[in-house]
């Protein structure tokens, strides 16, 4: 589903803590926005804010359109829901730095279109009641 991007938010996520996304792809990817001229907001690490409950993440829910440089797009939609902060899976575009290149996460980030990838729950797929 690609939509034209209402000028995006970029979010950079260095993933400081759990160190799962390799460090040359993290740094080329912070060299690659820094020098792109874009505006981008960076953060240390998603999950240590969600588990502070951040109200930053409240904020970067709620203000438009946003991609996101981190990990998994599953594990990012559940830690925004665990900070009481869900992002809008229809403006929301994921870019998995620990499946893809830099170049090729610098492409997504960059690119005017905003392919919303964030797994929604559908009807059918409610587990049953007991």
């Amino acid at each position: 589903m690609s939509e034209p991007s209402e000028s995006a938010r970029l979010l950079y996520c260095h993933c400081q803590y759990a160190q799962v996304i390799p460090k040359e792809v993290k740094s080329a990817v912070l060299e690659g926005l820094s020098s792109s001229g874009t505006a981008f907001e960076a953060v240390a690490d998603l999950c240590e804010m969600a588990a502070r409950h951040d109200p930053a993440l409240k904020r970067l829910s709620t203000c438009g359109p946003v991609k996101i440089a981190a990990c998994f797009p599953r594990a990012v939609k559940g830690l925004f829901h665990q900070a009481a902060a869900d992002l809008d899976p229809r403006s929301s575009e994921v870019i998995n730095m620990r499946a893809l290149s830099a170049p090729e996460v610098l492409a997504r980030l960059l690119a005017p279109e905003l392919n919303a990838n964030l797994p929604v729950r559908s009807p059918s797929s409610t587990p049953p009641k007991s």
